[in-house]
């Protein structure tokens, strides 16, 4: 006889197969005592540009149906601001749900704005690692919701491998430069791939303004939606 054990929250999370960040940050910010975390990895280029993030519309719904079938997911993220706001929000939320059956889905852009409306924020400093014209979409869709972006910085970075190596202290540089305008109310650093979750508080600290990111308001948003129930 198989053991009852007291339920948990499942969060399914969609990564990217270049993605070397999302994976470690997902894992070290939720306790295994108290949730579990399933992962199923979508193919993806190795350089991005717009076509290779709308490419990945074709693949969420077969990815997001490699979850366990008949195992409830109390939330499913997606993992690619960048793709999100390419494909259109609701188009992933609907692919995604095609595939697994969830109905409580997010990703780097409606979390983000889930972030920033509780805080009362609508403008921000937008730090990218990619060539400007990947970021173009983003920022629109990110003013349609509300949030603006009136000061953008990038790294100029194409390739997958080079984003997620870019190192802490660049980071920082490029934020608080960013952020020390009196145009925006706190920064954000796009891209799951980088790693920003022990840079945001020094952010803050350095400039008395908020910092997120694409992975801290991701993973605070499925908290939220996953340990609601």
């Amino acid at each position: 006889m198989i053991a009852a054990e007291a339920a948990k929250p499942v969060i399914g999370m969609i990564i990217l197969q270049a993605d070397e960040t999302l994976e470690t940050d997902l894992r070290r910010s939720f306790s295994p005592e108290k949730c579990d975390i399933l992962v199923a990895r979508i193919a993806s280029e190795t350089e991005v540009s717009t076509d290779s993030l709308s490419a990945m519309e074709g693949r969420l719904t077969q990815t997001a149906a490699l979850f366990p079938a008949g195992l409830e997911l109390d939330a499913v993220g997606y993992g690619c601001t960048s793709a999100t706001s390419v494909i259109g929000p609701e188009k992933v939320h609907g692919l995604i749900r095609a595939g697994c059956g969830c109905e409580t889905i997010t990703e780097p852009v409606t979390a983000l704005l889930n972030a920033c409306r509780k805080r009362g924020i609508s403008r921000i400093a937008f730090l990218s690692p990619y060539v400007e014209s990947v970021s173009a979409k983003l920022r629109e869709v990110l003013a349609e919701g509300g949030l603006a972006s009136p000061v953008f910085g990038s790294f100029d970075e194409a390739e997958e491998a080079k984003v997620t190596r870019i190192d802490e202290q660049s980071l920082f540089d490029a934020a608080v430069e960013l952020a020390a305008s009196d145009a925006v109310d706190g920064i954000f650093l796009s891209c799951t791939n980088l790693k920003t979750l022990d840079v945001l508080p020094r952010i803050e600290a350095a400039t008395g303004k908020l910092a997120l990111s694409s992975n801290s308001v991701l993973i605070a948003h499925l908290r939220e939606l996953a340990l609601r129930h």
